[in-house]
């Protein structure tokens, strides 16, 4: 524990009520054995200074959604908190642009903008939790990554506190912005191990006229069909903004049935909406039935999908153990996986609620079950990617767990250029701390 001196140095710039003691350990670890929430850029500042100069840990944190995304340790010495650093800085809204401050929740952020017809890009998992911050630092994006694309490309500016205290900006505040490297790209998907993001700038899309959820249901199960119809609709000229297969158990959370189901995204104009989905109508095969979503019903299908993922704010599941798997692969070979992740969960006695982007080839499968069941089923899912040619990362699991599998699945060849970032940037591993690939 912190002795009463440590917390009267940290009270020298910061109000006692910004300073909580942790009197127990949360399961899915990245903890602190103190919690502090500084409200402004100066506090974080000074926070991770102080930290820096006294050889202490801090872990970095918005609302607590990717608890159980990396990180070996079950405390470190600090946790600094986002949740009171919110608020937007600056909106060009003839510019289509936005700077916020990255504690601020998404679903806040998109609420701001929408009086002005316009929205960040991004789909992310929980997004009326999920800080913009937290969003940007681990790279979190949803299906309708097809249409908007990552965060990497969303962002055009960033202001980093680094370790030690030192507030550097990249990018800038204007979409044409080519001068000097793009910094930004350094420190998106980085897990907060290079520093504290502090200002988010984003550029913006205009709300779109009209919009509709495609469901194609496919009876019989064979994935045969589906990618023959996958290859068909890529082929043509239609633009969805996601082409997601859901596996039959996920399939059954959001729409009843237990069928293999794609979900087809339009967002445009009503009459090319409408185009689009008559154009899938006379694609479809004939046994595939198909239903349209729109307004309230496509809006509650949404909320329905981005919650379905574990959440690190949450309860831990009753009755075993919850855990998140992304896996990259070339976009048909989606298929392969969520078939694979029907037999597996057969076999490893767990269930698997998985979906994949035929546009993107990123999936997600969502487990629960027992410790050994579900370690098994990472494991097995992660020799199916690698035998495709890609790749599988952890993004939730219990800390006692991920002590026991590599969250990221071995070093990269490219692995020497991260550590030597992070030793530049981080020599005294202060933030996040083996939170990164290959334990940076």
């Amino acid at each position: 524990m912190l002795s009463l001196t440590w917390i009267e140095e940290l009270q020298a710039f910061l109000h006692p009520e910004q300073i909580k003691r942790n009197e127990s350990f949360h399961p899915l670890g990245n903890d602190g054995a103190v919690a502090v929430y500084p409200r402004t850029e100066e506090e974080i500042a000074a926070v991770l200074r102080y930290a820096d100069r006294h050889d202490k840990k801090v872990v970095i944190a918005g609302r607590g959604t990717k608890r159980g995304f990396g990180g070996q340790r079950e405390q470190a010495d600090i946790l600094l908190s986002l949740e009171q650093y919110t608020g937007i800085v600056e909106h060009a809204a003839a510019d289509m642009t936005v700077t916020v401050k990255a504690g601020t929740k998404f679903g806040d952020l998109q609420r701001a903008l929408a009086p002005y017809r316009q929205k960040v890009a991004l789909d992310p998992f929980w997004p009326e939790e999920a800080t913009i911050g937290g969003v940007i630092a681990a790279n979190d994006s949803g299906p309708k990554r097809l249409g908007y694309g990552s965060a990497r490309d969303s962002v055009i500016g960033l202001r980093i506190v680094y370790p030690d205290g030192t507030i550097i900006r990249s990018g800038g505040k204007v979409v044409k912005n080519v001068a000097g490297y793009d910094m930004n790209k350094l420190f998106i998907g980085a897990m907060g191990t290079l520093g504290v993001l502090s200002e988010i700038t984003l550029k913006l899309r205009p709300l779109p006229k009209y919009e509709s959820v495609v469901l194609l249901s496919f009876p019989t199960g064979d994935v045969h069909d589906i990618r023959s119809f996958a290859v068909s609709f890529l082929d043509t000229m239609m633009e969805p903004v996601c082409f997601e297969l859901l596996n039959p158990a996920l399939s059954e959370r959001l729409t009843g049935q237990p069928v293999y189901t794609l979900v087809i995204g339009f967002e445009d104009v009503e009459n090319a909406v409408h185009y689009q989905e008559h154009w899938v109508e006379r694609l479809r095969p004939k046994a595939v039935e198909m239903s349209i979503l729109v307004g309230e019903e496509a809006s509650a299908f949404w909320r329905t999908f981005y919650t379905a993922a574990p959440n690190g704010r949450l309860a831990m599941a009753e009755n075993g153990v919850e855990a998140a798997v992304k896996i990259g692969v070339v976009n048909l070979d989606v298929l392969s996986i969520l078939r694979e992740s029907v037999l597996i969960a057969d076999r490893c006695h767990v269930r698997i609620e998985a979906h994949g982007g035929l546009g993107h080839g990123l999936c997600q499968a969502y487990m629960h079950g027992g410790e050994e069941g579900v370690l098994t089923a990472i494991e097995e899912l992660r020799q199916t990617a690698v035998r495709l040619g890609g790749y599988a990362i952890v993004k939730h699991l219990p800390l006692s767990l991920r002590q026991r599998v590599d969250v990221w699945g071995g070093k990269p060849a490219y692995f020497f250029l991260l550590e030597g970032i992070k030793r530049k940037i981080d020599p005294n591993k202060t933030v996040n701390d083996q939170r990164f690939i290959g334990g940076i």
